[in-house]
């Protein structure tokens, strides 16, 4: 079943989460750490993020410097048939286009299609650490829309040098980003929902927000969606907090404002430890108020968090 089926069939708001591939050197047996820690609240699917190679320059023994490229964790196509293959649960790999070439994410398609893999989240990516020539659009995608036209070729068997091949028997879903608090790079809200308007036109079969603290933020967002036409479910993404200075950190990254009653318990921790408790009692709350709004999901980033967030799930689940 696609993620659309497996949330809009759930009867209740569902649960799901996304993980990060473990450090290169290290198992994927810290992955699976994970997921048998939360798979009692039936996740109905498991998101696998996606991080581009990056650059590091090498000083030689002639003094001369040597541009190294580097990979730190492994790739999400094969941790997400290693997921779904053991556990059965559907695996959903984040497919972004800033880092990765079209030729080498049509290879993830194929690769995938072969594995059966069939739902993808579409993310632009990170676009902090790469460099000018990452951005030739000859080679590379500017934006999610164009990852998203490419994998709606594929779908219909056209390859992306325009060559046409016989389309997968089972074609490729999707989700896509959106941002309650308007993306960073958006001049205005009104710019954000035009583009956001033309993902669901496009394809996208559902939306997943990106982390927030103010459920007010949201149902605010998911209103002005409706009003604007679009009706694909809105995934609320949660993070508890669990670091003192994630109270700077995650707005200075993320741009995800953190209400002032939040704040202030936070600024009065003295340990992690205390604002590990502070981060899961909060998120305890916004949960239960989602659930009470009747959201169709609760997508939990567990990065640094996994603790807490089965903490959050027992109580919600």
């Amino acid at each position: 079943m696609k993620v659309i089926d497996l949330i809009q069939g759930s009867g209740k708001t569902a649960f799901s989460f996304e993980i990060l591939p473990p450090l290169k050197g290290n198992s994927i047996q810290k992955v699976y750490n994970v997921i048998d820690k939360l798979r009692e609240f039936d996740p109905k699917y498991i998101n696998i993020t996606s991080h581009h190679s990056e650059y590091i320059y090498k000083t030689l023994p002639d003094g001369k410097m040597e541009k190294v490229n580097i990979r730190k964790r492994p790739g999400s196509v094969a941790i997400a048939s290693a997921i779904q293959n053991k556990y059965n649960i559907t695996a959903v790999p984040h497919i972004i286009c800033k880092g990765f070439t079209k030729e080498e994410t049509e290879y993830a398609l194929i690769d995938l299609n072969f594995l059966g893999v069939y739902d993808l989240l579409l993310l632009r990516g990170d676009i902090k650490t790469l460099e000018a020539a990452d951005a030739n659009s000859k080679l590379y995608h500017n934006h999610a829309t164009d990852l998203q036209e490419q994998i709606n070729n594929f779908n219909k068997g056209i390859a992306v040098d325009g060559s046409t091949f016989e389309a997968n028997e089972t074609p490729f879903s999707y989700g896509m980003a959106c941002y309650p608090e308007k993306h960073e790079e958006a001049p205005n809200m009104d710019s954000d929902i035009h583009y956001l308007k033309q993902k669901v036109a496009n394809g996208a079969d559902y939306l997943v927000t990106q982390m927030f603290f103010d459920n007010q933020k949201y149902y605010d967002f998911v209103e002005r969606c409706r009003a604007e036409g679009i009706q694909v479910p809105i995934i609320p993404g949660i993070k508890p907090v669990v670091f003192k200075n994630q109270l700077t950190v995650l707005p200075k990254i993320f741009r995800s404002d953190i209400p002032e009653p939040f704040a202030s318990e936070l600024r009065k921790c003295n340990t992690d430890e205390e604002a590990r408790e502070v981060g899961v009692e909060w998120c305890i709350n916004q949960c239960k108020d989602l659930v009470a709004h009747g959201v169709p999901s609760l997508h939990f980033y567990t990065m640094m968090a996994t603790d807490s967030v089965y903490r959050v799930a027992k109580e919600i689940y």
